[in-house]
């Protein structure tokens, strides 16, 4: 049986990145990643969804991800996104990330160029092949197009550098199928936040979140109570936190989550094209239920 210690458990943050007009803000980078750690966080996702990696430059990634691994300076768990539409970007920035000294990569399913289940067996392989550090298969078919499935997992899951699943099919019984596959193998993490605590309960290891960005203390305890036997407390959080969730999803993520942290100070409200800011009514809805758990905006 493959043995491992999981990357992390608990919550890791797919976390923002300030940006301005004029390009990255390190400033607010380290700032924002220094708050995160000194509320708990668990660990750190760079350049994911929320990240907007999809927008940086080459040269923005890649600075991003080792700005990051020094600031964080071994304090959690470094996960650098390094997934990519052209396999052999992914393998790039791959090997860069773990030259870095990121912990782990996140790789997501090729977008638009959608492949069949045999190529994402030979597109992970591959990658996984160039990593030293190990990969985090993330499965997001609302946003790529293309579902992992849990057979598929299945024939990576011996791979030696595969390590974990993001699962955001939103699919339950298919992501039941994959801990009945896998989940020996695989640590898998909720990738939605409207799930944590159902996936958890399946055996998961923890979230990649994007509500913790905004409440990251308050997140991590939904999973600390989870693991210390308290499930009605930890269910009690996950339905707490569904009006935030909500909002944080009510437009494509990251535009929701950047207003959030812009009004919290973090960042300003910059997104690149062909993203925009979000629409006013969803912003005060949003404010007036970030203020319901306290956050101060």
């Amino acid at each position: 049986m493959k043995t491992q210690t999981p990357i992390f458990q608990g919550i890791a943050t797919a976390l923002v990145t300030p940006t301005t007009p004029q390009g990255v803000d390190y400033d607010r980078f380290g700032t924002l990643i220094d708050w995160q750690i000194a509320q708990g966080i668990n660990g750190l996702v760079i350049c994911g969804t929320s990240g907007e990696s999809s927008t940086l430059s080459d040269d923005e990634h890649r600075r991003v991800i080792a700005y990051a691994v020094e600031r964080v300076n071994g304090r959690v768990p470094v996960i650098a996104g390094t997934g990519s539409n052209e396999t052999a970007y992914a393998i790039e920035l791959t090997k860069s990330a773990c030259a870095d000294g990121a912990d782990a990569v996140l790789v997501v399913t090729p977008y638009y160029n959608k492949t069949t289940q045999k190529g994402l067996v030979a597109m992970y392989s591959a990658i996984a092949d160039a990593s030293t550090k190990p990969v985090i298969l993330y499965n997001v078919p609302s946003r790529t197009g293309i579902n992992i499935e849990p057979s598929t997992y299945a024939a990576l899951a011996d791979h030696p550098r595969i390590a974990a699943i993001k699962e955001a099919n939103s699919d339950i019984s298919k992501i039941v199928e994959a801990f009945s596959l896998v989940g020996d193998k695989l640590d898998i993490y909720a990738g939605n936040d409207d799930q944590i605590v159902p996936i958890l309960a399946m055996g998961g290891k923890g979230c990649i979140s994007v509500l913790s960005n905004v409440i990251p203390a308050q997140t991590v305890a939904l999973a600390d109570k989870f693991f210390a036997g308290d499930l009605a407390g930890s269910a009690k959080l996950q339905c707490d936190f569904m009006p935030l969730v909500r909002s944080l999803f009510c437009e494509t993520n990251p535009i929701p989550v950047k207003a959030a942290m812009a009004a919290m100070g973090y960042c300003e409200n910059y997104l690149r094209l062909p993203l925009v800011p979000m629409e006013e009514d969803h912003y005060q809805t949003m404010l007036t239920r970030m203020r319901a758990l306290g956050v101060q905006v």
